[in-house]
């Protein structure tokens, strides 16, 4: 059969952009795809009230330990200005008592001089038995007086005990009525507006660290013996320019399980395969965001 050459020379020079497209695919394929993630924090308020002040938005950069609000506390200040006062009252009866006692060990050391006076007597044979009894048995009685007060005094002196941790869980919740952030991040959503009423656990924002991404994957068990925790890889993600962007990143975390491949893997050939997850740490200049498809390169 006689081929024509001219329709021959056609058909392989268009099939030639199409094996050479194929080939090109194949070896940049990468190694395991996955979506962009942060460690993301919900903050909540520690106490119940009036929000007064937030300066949170959402996109800003907040940085650990600075003061972003403030709950109202004129009810938690009241409190404590009463508890301040009640123990004040308990006071004046614990002063009483301490009187009291300072009365009566002025005597016992009255009563204790008198007894070595009279003893020297006793001795020059100038005094009696009898006198030197009856003053040790006013020391003991007036010694028993003293314990007997002073056992007063204890209940009291824990009922002011009491005021004072009340007092300092009080000043505990002043101090918390503050919104301080915990963490340097960005917010990434905001739950709450000034004037508005929280309670106790309420969340008022999210917050994440960004400068630090992580891009979980899933690599088959035949590909487990390429990596391990510290190895430096390649990162790729769409640039927006219709262009993937290579940076480095560092394996932090390898699961120890396998499990079935995510349902974000759409054939039913690869869904019944067992992964593992792995996670890549990549420093972000802004260009990623939270949820954004990534791939490696081993």
């Amino acid at each position: 059969m006689k081929i024509n050459n001219k329709f021959f020379r056609i058909a392989i020079l268009t099939a030639a952009p199409v094996v050479w497209w194929a080939c090109s695919e194949s070896d940049s394929e990468s190694d395991a795809y996955g979506n962009f993630e942060a460690k993301e924090t919900i903050i909540s308020a520690e106490v119940s009230g009036k929000v007064l002040n937030f300066s949170v938005e959402e996109g800003s950069v907040l940085k650990k330990g600075e003061t972003v609000g403030l709950i109202d506390t004129i009810q938690l200040s009241l409190k404590k200005e009463q508890l301040i006062a009640q123990k004040k009252a308990v006071s004046s009866r614990t002063d009483n008592i301490f009187a009291q006692i300072r009365v009566l060990d002025e005597q016992n050391d009255k009563l204790v001089f008198e007894k070595q006076r009279i003893e020297k007597l006793l001795k020059d044979g100038a005094a009696t038995q009898k006198q030197l009894d009856d003053i040790e048995s006013q020391i003991k009685v007036n010694q028993k007086q003293i314990a007997s007060i002073q056992a007063q005094n204890s209940p009291v002196i824990n009922e002011q005990k009491v005021y004072d941790v009340q007092i300092k869980q009080i000043e505990d919740q002043i101090a918390r009525s503050i919104i301080v952030n915990p963490v340097n991040g960005s917010v990434l959503e905001k739950y709450c507006e000034p004037f508005e009423m929280t309670s106790a656990g309420k969340a008022l924002y999210k917050i994440a660290d960004l400068t630090k991404v992580e891009l979980r994957v899933y690599v088959s068990g035949d590909q487990l013996s390429e990596i391990k925790p510290g190895k430096e890889v390649d990162v790729l993600y769409d640039s927006g320019k219709g262009e993937l962007t290579t940076v480095k990143g560092t394996v932090s975390w390898i699961s120890s399980q396998a499990e079935f491949t995510p349902k974000i893997i759409q054939t039913r050939e690869e869904r019944v395969n067992l992964v593992y997850a792995v996670k890549i740490i990549v420093e972000n200049d802004g260009s990623i965001k939270i949820g954004m498809p990534g791939e490696i390169k081993f």
